[in-house]
């Protein structure tokens, strides 16, 4: 492998704060210092860039994605408001549009939240069926745990039959499922080409690493095995894929059949439910949701699994030697997991359970009593922070669907970090975009500001910690500093700056006397900064110099 010395920029290293280069040898960071003392390395070594200024950071890890689902968004109807959707109408018109185009192939569409609508008002099976001229429509909500679909469709999967059917069009639950499951039967090549697709957007985002959170309802067994040979190597030109399969196992036996079909396999759970979302008002809550129409499903959300399932699962998995990890969003929810927990703690005992490390993904809604159970019980997190950007708020679908008192508690990245349990951020794409920076901007600039998080905490929380909670940080990993993987991105950044925990902002100079690294200028509404080079262990994925 050549070796390179990159100078002339700004290096984000707590271990050489005052970095102005590095060199990048055989897949790792051999070197950091000044530009003064790089002057000596020229000869040795295969090639030179100069930085421009540029920024050299840890490369981010997305700690929560759907590959597959990405691809088909990517390739799909973008139905969000940022694709021109904002009401029941020009969802209709993107529908037929796509229709046109394409005469009798499958409309496949996400992205609509109809909580941003004037009106709310959702369009009928029937005016789906009239805009895609009688071809095959499934188009999920933004949150992915909803759809409306066509009649066509609903009858060749059978969903008038399942739970979750509404006559109107609209599906969660089992029928979304199926609905699901119907246009996602897809051959391997194709599979392939749409984890490329996602994968490729995550290296021209500064992505090196991403957790993709399999389950039956969004990908199948062969295709998670498939991905995961796929980028097993930085040579593959694509980020390192840390795989969970969001599966329920009683045993430890059946644990370990799952984890030797899947080689490589991190852990079982994940997207492994244990109650739906808030959009979609399926997620379990303690009281009733504040907007529930009439009709709509039952006042508290849905609990999907209880906590005998839990303590099982966990004890499971654990004694197979993987991690269990399971998707929390109400406090319902959260209220059985932690009766999951305790009784798994008794069955195996509390020190063997704290070292598994249980994994929650998202945990929106988390009270005083709840977290310190929480840290007792040695769980990791995987949070969301562009979830409050997009829906937090006064104004926000979280306090139509909860009223502003429940809603100003969600997403406590504060609270977690403080406490000490380890959190990485991730996006849940394609229900936000992978887009980290995205991410660091969200939980810097949270709507409560007593939950915003300093820039260094939010882009550790992206970088290293993904690799924490998929336990590959031992080598380094997520840091700049000699001997560690050289995974990193580079970052047209503009003006750095070191922020403080409660959001203020002190200028970069040339002579940052403080010794802390720099991070890019995140401002609420800046443009993020641009990625000009994405490395996995040293190998060139993204380049765009």
């Amino acid at each position: 492998m050549t070796s390179t010395l990159y100078r002339h920029g700004a290096i984000y290293s707590s271990a050489e704060p005052f970095a102005e280069a590095l060199v990048v040898s055989d897949g790792i960071v051999a070197w950091l210092g000044a530009d003064t003392a790089a002057d000596g390395l020229r000869d040795s070594v295969d090639e030179v860039v100069d930085l421009e200024g540029a920024l050299v950071a840890p490369a981010f890890v997305d700690a929560h994605v759907h590959l597959l689902e990405t691809g088909l968004a990517l390739r799909g109807v973008n139905l969000s408001a940022d694709g021109g959707v904002r009401s029941a109408e020009t969802l209709l018109e993107a529908v037929a549009r796509a229709a046109a185009a394409n005469p009798g192939a499958p409309v496949l569409g996400h992205g609509w939240d109809e909580a941003d609508w004037p009106d709310k008002r959702l369009p009928t099976r029937q005016e789906l069926d009239h805009a895609g001229s009688g071809a095959e429509v499934y188009l999920s909500r933004v949150d992915v745990h909803s759809a409306m679909v066509s009649t066509s469709l609903a009858q060749r999967s059978g969903l008038r039959d399942l739970e979750g059917w509404s006559d109107s069009g609209r599906v969660e639950r089992d029928a979304h499922h199926a609905a699901r499951d119907a246009t996602r039967a897809l051959p391997l090549l194709q599979r392939e080409e749409l984890y490329r697709i996602a994968l490729r957007e995550a290296t021209a985002r500064g992505i090196a690493g991403v957790h993709e959170m399999s389950a039956p309802h969004l990908d199948s067994r062969e295709g998670l095995a498939m991905l995961l040979e796929l980028a097993a190597a930085a040579e593959s030109r694509l980020p390192h894929v840390v795989g969970f399969r969001g599966e329920l196992v009683e045993d430890a036996d059946a644990a370990r059949a799952l984890l030797a079909e899947i080689p490589g396999l991190a852990g079982i759970g994940g997207d492994l439910d244990v109650d739906g979302s808030l959009g979609s008002r399926t997620a379990a809550l303690r009281e009733a949701y504040s907007d529930l129409p009439s009709g709509v499903g039952p006042d508290h959300g849905y609990l999907y699994l209880a906590a005998e399932q839990i303590a099982a699962h966990v004890v499971a998995v654990a004694r197979a030697g993987a991690v269990p990890a399971f998707h929390v969003i109400g406090d319902r929810a959260m209220d059985e997991v932690v009766l999951g927990l305790r009784a798994a703690a008794n069955i195996m005992g509390l020190p063997e359970l704290r070292a598994i490390g249980v994994r929650l993904e998202h945990a929106s809604m988390i009270d005083a009593p709840t977290l310190a159970s929480l840290v007792l019980h040695g769980v990791t997190m995987s949070m969301q922070p562009a979830f409050d950007a997009a829906w937090g708020g006064a104004c926000g679908m979280y306090a139509e669907r909860l009223g502003i008192g429940r809603a100003t508690a969600l997403h406590a990245f504060a609270d977690m970090i403080t406490a000490g349990i380890p959190v990485a951020f991730g996006s849940d794409s394609p229900v936000t975009s992978i887009n980290a920076w995205a991410g660091v901007r969200a939980a810097m600039f949270h709507h409560e500001e007593h939950q915003r998080v300093s820039a260094r905490a939010a882009f550790r929380a992206h970088s290293r910690g993904g690799w924490r909670l998929a336990r590959l940080d031992a080598n380094g990993a997520g840091e700049l500093m000699t001997g560690a993987p050289a995974t990193l991105a580079i970052w047209a950044a503009g003006e750095l700056v070191v922020q403080s925990p409660d959001g203020r902002i002190s200028a970069w100079s040339t002579d940052p006397r403080s010794g802390t690294p720099q991070l890019p200028l995140i401002d609420p509404d800046g443009p993020d900064p641009v990625c000009r080079r994405t490395l996995r262990d040293g190998v060139v994925l993204h380049d765009a110099w």
